[in-house]
């Protein structure tokens, strides 16, 4: 079985998948500013790219269920529904999946290390994202480390505002940050951290900066 990747490797690699992302962008249409106006998965494919990349590539998998995710990541794949029922998790998809890469026996042996929600636009705190971070909580925390195969989530993201926004970036981001925290804050066993930030001004125009927020077990 393969080697599964260092954590600050995906890290890296989800925020240099973002900034090709943002150059990429910016070369196509010349906006120096609203990779917000981007297509549908286009941060989602550059992150994959960048990790699929490195030296102990995982499995990637755009858009999978929290159900197949649990019953790749449950000590008993058939636990699932339960689990789901327990903490009030309704079905739906996660932008990037990583899995452990080995050779399989039978198309039912998946094992999921890593969950990712890649998000576009983010200026503000708002409902959808938090409800991401709750989800990947639920899906992380536990009391026991043979609990879950998952290890961590990250929810990486790109904001940008114009020159003329009330807020500026590092207001927005501090907020953003924060809710965040709280969030993971009361769930048990869980921490953060946080990775990227630096804000990026274009004269006139505005600003903009890529963030990835982690949360990953403490036993």
């Amino acid at each position: 079985m393969n080697k599964f990747p260092l954590k600050e490797s995906v890290e890296n690699s989800v925020i240099t998948g973002m900034l090709n992302a943002k150059k990429n962008y910016t070369f196509w249409t010349c906006d120096e500013l609203y990779l917000s106006y981007a297509p549908p998965k286009f941060l989602a494919i550059h992150v994959a790219q960048e990790i699929a990349k490195l030296e102990d590539s995982p499995e990637l998998f755009l858009d999978a269920t929290v159900s197949d995710i649990l019953r790749c990541s449950l000590p008993n794949r058939s636990d699932f529904r339960d689990f789901m029922k327990k903490k009030y998790i309704i079905d739906r998809t996660l932008c990037l999946t990583l899995d452990k890469r080995f050779i399989h026996k039978s198309d039912n042996d998946s094992i999921s290390k890593v969950i990712m929600f890649l998000k576009n636009g983010v200026r503000n705190v708002q409902q959808e994202y938090l409800d991401d971070i709750e989800l990947m909580c639920k899906m992380l925390e536990r009391d026991n480390k043979d609990e879950t195969t998952l290890d961590y989530g990250i929810f990486g993201f790109y904001l940008d505002i114009s020159s003329s926004a009330r807020k500026n970036a590092k207001e927005r981001l501090e907020n953003i940050i924060e809710a965040f925290d709280k969030i993971v804050s009361s769930h048990k066993n869980l921490k953060s951290s946080f990775k990227g930030g630096s804000i990026n001004k274009i004269d006139k125009i505005g600003e903009w900066c890529i963030g990835c927020y982690v949360i990953e077990h403490t036993i």
